[in-house]
């Protein structure tokens, strides 16, 4: 009986031990605030000369706490930074000019529990770009939108020194692509940037309620589920915006060397909210932003918006007014070989006369800036096989582009068997066989029936002779210039001379009208559409005064 007792109470004794044990467990990750917060500033560039620095505006900021898992900063300038274990930040101050800002460090301990201090830094930064803020806000307050009719206004391409210019590699979304299904939200959305003082801006993303979410984060909206969607989010604050010089790899003439820092908010697709958008091209009705993707810094995100609402694009499909940024010419204005940096030329006599029958070897030779517009000669002279030399000159590998208006001023050759051209072919076409690269037509006229010029589309069922032309009567074709025009959008293409509409195609995502194409002139002899050549045929020439494209 008494080895029983005592047995009993060594289970006791145990028992409270293991009790006392548990209430230990309990108490252990208890709250507590770390202590002894420290809090210093290092402003970049800091001498005599300049004692609030080199007027980058960096500033590289530490915190240190006894007990702190990670920290965070808060800045006068209503911006913060995301948690931090390290207590490091790196941060940029972009209002220009010498400003004292107040830095806020929250070092957070166990359980959640903050301490804060805030100290003040005094910085100079030389950062300004009244003339982005100007067209972001038109000097007060500005509302954008999805372009949803330009190709590519939502893409994705690798994010390196290859220079994508506004398409990117990867995927460029189709014109309306985004119109309904899970994406249904997106063309809702619209973004304003309000211009709050000299140098001041601010962002409000408006919507249905839902944004449109890259699959990576839609946990963030809720949902699990693998593609992107239209998922609920909260835009109803409105945030501070700072400009600020842009730091990428993207090539010096596809950018605009200022980014903008949204301070939590996204651009309208969601890829994280601590992004930094780049801004590559800028006008008074266009936007073109890049951003790389949080968490995935191989891939770049590119964004297009434009002033003109949904319905507004819808109506009209592009058109004159869409195009008046001239963003490519060239003028011919100084004697000699046409410039090199614009053109490139076809040499020889291609496969079987470039494939239409040609009776012409295309040299160098036969094109000359003079008296201020480009010649091209056709001359009956036995060169390389053939009776006849002319040229043929291109943008290709110089300068393609997608959509836009094209103007180029022209006074044609004539006599029987010419056939000058002013056209344009799809910049992928080695690896896109004619005709599924499509070629663009702008002005084609044959000696054969004088006065009488065409505008033609060449896509796969529509080759050949069985392209997609009109024509119309140019009273002097030969004899005095003229002014040839195409419009160029996702969803028209429209041909003119003299500012008089003779042709018109509705375009749509599934022709080849909607990538890159590079621009050609040249005067071919005979071939399939050229026709007979007149026995005593000696020389013609092609001038043109200037060709433009605005976009």
């Amino acid at each position: 009986m008494k080895k029983t007792l005592n047995n009993f109470i060594k289970f006791l004794f145990v028992l409270i031990l293991v009790s006392s044990c548990q209430e230990d467990d309990l108490s252990f990750g208890d709250i507590a605030a770390p202590t002894e917060l420290e809090v210093t500033a290092e402003i970049v560039g800091v001498t005599p000369e300049t004692p609030n620095g080199d007027g980058t505006g960096i500033v590289n900021i530490t915190a240190t706490a006894k007990g702190a898992m990670t920290y965070q900063f808060k800045f006068s300038d209503g911006t913060q930074s995301e948690a931090t274990p390290s207590g490091k930040l790196k941060k940029q101050f972009t209002s220009p000019g010498v400003h004292t800002y107040v830095i806020t460090a929250i070092a957070y301990g166990s359980g959640g529990s903050p301490t804060t201090k805030s100290i003040d830094v005094t910085v100079y930064s030389s950062f300004s770009d009244p003339e982005t803020l100007q067209k972001l806000t038109g000097g007060a307050s500005k509302t954008w939108y999805w372009f949803a009719a330009k190709q590519g206004h939502l893409g994705v391409g690798p994010n390196d020194t290859t220079p994508n210019g506004f398409i990117p590699q990867y995927y460029a979304a189709p014109p309306f692509d985004k119109s309904s299904g899970a994406a249904a939200c997106f063309y809702q959305e619209s973004l304003v940037f309000t211009k709050t003082g000299e140098n001041e801006l601010k962002y409000k993303l408006n919507t249905n309620g839902s944004i449109f979410f890259n699959a990576t984060f839609n946990s963030v909206g809720g949902s699990t589920a693998p593609d992107d969607q239209c998922l609920a989010y909260d835009t109803s604050q409105e945030f501070n915006v700072n400009l600020m010089p842009t730091n990428s790899n993207v090539p010096a003439d596809q950018t605009t060397g200022t980014s903008m820092s949204l301070n939590g908010a996204t651009m309208g697709y969601y890829i994280g909210t601590t992004m930094t958008y780049e801004i590559m091209k800028i006008t008074d009705t266009e936007l073109y932003v890049r951003a790389v993707m949080e968490g995935n810094p191989a891939l770049a995100w590119y964004h297009i918006f434009t002033t003109k609402t949904i319905a507004e694009q819808q109506n009209t499909g592009g058109g004159d007014d869409d195009f008046t940024d001239l963003v490519w010419s060239d003028e011919f204005d100084t004697d000699g070989a046409p410039d090199a940096s614009k053109w490139t030329y076809d040499i020889g006599t291609g496969d079987n006369g470039w494939g239409n029958n040609e009776q012409q070897y295309y040299r160098a030779e036969n094109a000359v800036v003079e008296g201020g517009s480009l010649k091209i000669t056709a001359k009956a002279e036995s060169f390389g096989g053939k009776d006849y030399t002319s040229a043929r000159l291109k943008t290709e590998g110089l300068y393609d582009f997608t959509y836009g208006r094209v103007e180029i001023r022209a006074k044609l050759p004539s006599g029987s068997g010419t056939w000058p051209a002013l056209w344009m072919l799809g910049a992928n076409y080695q690896t896109n066989a004619w005709p599924a690269c499509g070629e663009i037509d702008i002005m084609e006229h044959v000696g054969n029936d004088q006065d009488h010029v065409l505008g033609t589309l060449h896509l796969p069922g529509n080759s050949g002779g069985d392209g997609i032309s009109a024509g119309t009567t140019v009273t002097g074709a030969s004899t005095d210039f003229h002014v040839y025009e195409l419009i160029w959008s996702a969803t028209k293409i429209t041909w003119k001379v003299d500012g008089v509409e003779f042709h018109s195609y509705n375009n749509t995502a599934s022709t080849p009208f909607n990538a890159d194409f590079f621009m050609i002139m040249n005067v071919a002899m005979g071939g399939n559409l050229g026709g007979p050549i007149a026995p005593g045929f000696v020389s013609s020439t092609m001038e043109v005064d200037y060709i433009k494209v605005f976009q």
